[in-house]
């Protein structure tokens, strides 16, 4: 296992799960909807760009050539997961298999996550530097579970195959020894944006009317 507790400032990487249906947001690809004037995967990875890893994977699925359109110009590189409707895990697996860039920490990071700025994916990846024990960490805040999750790399080769998924809600109950709880100081970890409800919340928090929302929902 690589030593990423005595680490002055870390090497992580990121994947990106962009591949999901948006079955919750009722007819709309809640990636591609406007936040702040851009599409909300794009105002996602481009703040995870800015906390500067060594690579990003952004694992594509469900209309993922408009999710790579979205992104077009940033520096990432996509992995499309033909067994997305599967679920999360398999887009997990396909995006660390295709991680190239040698680091100590992975991220597992939410492509509707719009809330995140790059020092809160900074502030995890320290977090995990700086954890007493585990290879696992994951945020939370007022005993709600967060994302992203950072695990160390040498765990690589499990999530791949299956035998360790970080996206699970069991984690924290099936590897207790090697899992550390991040206690957040804001909920922006905990705030995802699955439903138009969740949408509306968010642009609101962003100083947006709700009728924004219901013109951007229809789209």
């Amino acid at each position: 296992m690589n030593d990423v507790h005595n680490t002055a400032a870390p090497k992580f990487s990121a994947v990106v799960l962009a591949a999901g249906l948006s079955s919750r947001m009722e007819g709309s690809h809640k990636l591609l909807l406007p936040v702040d004037g851009q599409p909300a995967v794009r105002r996602s990875v481009s703040a995870l760009t800015a906390a500067e890893p060594e690579e990003i994977v952004v694992v594509t699925g469900f209309k993922g050539r408009a999710v790579m359109e979205a992104l077009d110009g940033l520096q990432v590189t996509f992995q499309g997961n033909p067994r997305y409707e599967q679920g999360q895990m398999t887009s997990v697996a396909a995006g660390v298999a295709a991680l190239r860039a040698p680091c100590s920490i992975v991220l597992v990071c939410l492509a509707d996550q719009v809330l995140l700025e790059a020092a809160d994916y900074r502030e995890v990846v320290n977090a995990f530097a700086a954890m007493p024990r585990g290879s696992i960490l994951i945020p939370m805040f007022n005993g709600q579970r967060g994302n992203p999750v950072a695990f160390s790399s040498s765990y690589a080769a499990e999530v791949i195959s299956g035998h360790v998924n970080p996206g699970c809600r069991k984690l924290i109950a099936e590897h207790p020894d090697e899992v550390f709880i991040h206690e957040a100081a804001h909920d922006r970890f905990v705030v995802d944006m699955d439903t138009p409800q969740d949408y509306a919340r968010i642009l609101a928090r962003l100083g947006h009317t709700p009728a924004t929302v219901a013109d951007a929902v229809q789209r």
